[in-house]
């Protein structure tokens, strides 16, 4: 059984930094990061393969990186350079069904963690 636990959301002021954690169990091979901002559909921001391939959606390139600690089981999104648009329910994701080459669009993923919110003031 797959299971996926969010962490590290909270406030931070634009400029600023977080770290996202997700404590993965159960599943290892295609990851990736979503947000859904308020009256707006979940988006993908970045997605991580077991292979070392990295993707990134154009709003957070150069950003955000997403990176894996196998020894800890855990998926983790480093946030840089924070803008109140990032402001967002993060989620963590598992399982890509079909072409990874859309792995942005979020129907094509079976595993959700909880979210962990996150605000960026300006």
């Amino acid at each position: 059984q797959v299971q996926l636990v969010e962490s590290g959301g909270g406030s931070v002021q634009a400029g600023g930094s977080l770290r996202l954690s997700c404590a993965v169990s159960g599943y290892d091979y295609y990851m990736a990061w979503f947000r859904q901002a308020s009256g707006k559909e979940r988006e993908g921001v970045a997605a991580w393969t077991s292979g070392g391939n990295t993707y990134y959606s154009a709003s957070v390139k150069g950003r955000f990186t997403i990176f894996q600690d196998n020894a800890k089981n855990t998926l983790y999104q480093q946030m840089n350079s924070m803008k109140p648009e990032d402001t967002a329910m993060y989620y963590c994701a598992a399982y890509c069904g079909g072409y990874f080459g859309a792995w942005f669009n979020h129907q094509r993923w079976k595993y959700w963690g909880q979210g962990t919110q996150v605000t960026v003031s300006s």
